[in-house]
């Protein structure tokens, strides 16, 4: 009993750390390339243990779209912005819902560790 509380006190002290991602409602736009559409996303760290974030595209149901940036990865550090550009062919942006960003981790001993993935749906 008392552990089960102590974890549950141990969580509720814990300061809750993540990232933000905008625009919220992104909206995609035709590209220089034919036949591929973009939008800018912005990304603000406020995570002081994570300076990786990796960028995913999904539709509604959570299957993988492929899709171009700069990086799949991109380094940001803490309390910095960056603005990174995702492409998606033309044919696939009907399926397009979600554009993702989840913090990359290092591990460490005895340290409990939390990713975050915060997620923009596109209009």
């Amino acid at each position: 009993m008392y552990s089960k509380i102590s974890v549950i006190f141990f969580a509720l002290t814990l300061s809750a750390q993540a990232h933000d991602m905008t625009p919220a409602y992104p909206e995609f736009r035709p590209s220089y390339i034919v036949g591929v559409s973009k939008t800018k996303m912005h990304l603000f760290n406020k995570r002081n243990d994570a300076n990786f974030f990796e960028i995913s595209v999904y539709d509604e149901v959570w299957k993988s779209i492929p899709f171009a940036s700069t990086n799949k990865i991109i380094e940001v550090r803490h309390t910095k912005k960056k603005s990174f550009d995702v492409y998606i062919k033309d044919e696939d942006l009907d399926r397009v819902t979600y554009i993702c960003t989840k913090s990359k981790l290092l591990k460490q001993k005895n340290v409990p560790l939390i990713a975050t993935e915060i997620c923009s749906k596109v209009k």
